[in-house]
């Protein structure tokens, strides 16, 4: 598996707010925590998470400052912008931390401070 090619795939169905091709990249029994919200597992409480999130902004854009891997970990950070649903727009820094098994994620972290939505 390519990380480079991996994660861009991973921001590009997050920033076109593709709930159907990310389902296609996690694990049945995924655990994802975003920010400062509690942690959540499975594939659908996932879901649940990422449909919550996107409808709570009009859109996001990725750029990745740096990808690497080790063994089954993938680590990437950059920055994230958001335009607000009222227009108005802020960037946050991010780390995302994914453990990957048969080519799925397991684990996905996401570190960003989002207090600014």
């Amino acid at each position: 598996m390519n990380a480079t090619q991996f994660v861009k795939s991973l921001y590009a169905n997050v920033d076109s707010k593709n709930l159907n091709g990310l389902a296609g990249m996690l694990d049945e029994e995924v655990r994802f925590k975003f920010a400062n919200h509690d942690a959540v597992n499975g594939m659908e409480d996932t879901l649940q998470a990422n449909e919550g999130f996107f409808s709570s902004i009009n859109s996001m854009r990725h750029s990745l400052n740096g990808i690497w891997q080790q063994g089954d970990t993938i680590i990437c950070n950059g920055q994230v912008h958001y335009v607000r649903l009222n227009g108005s727009e802020c960037s946050a820094e991010f780390a995302t931390i994914l453990t990957i098994r048969n080519e799925k994620i397991t684990n996905y972290l996401i570190y960003a401070d989002v207090s600014e939505l």
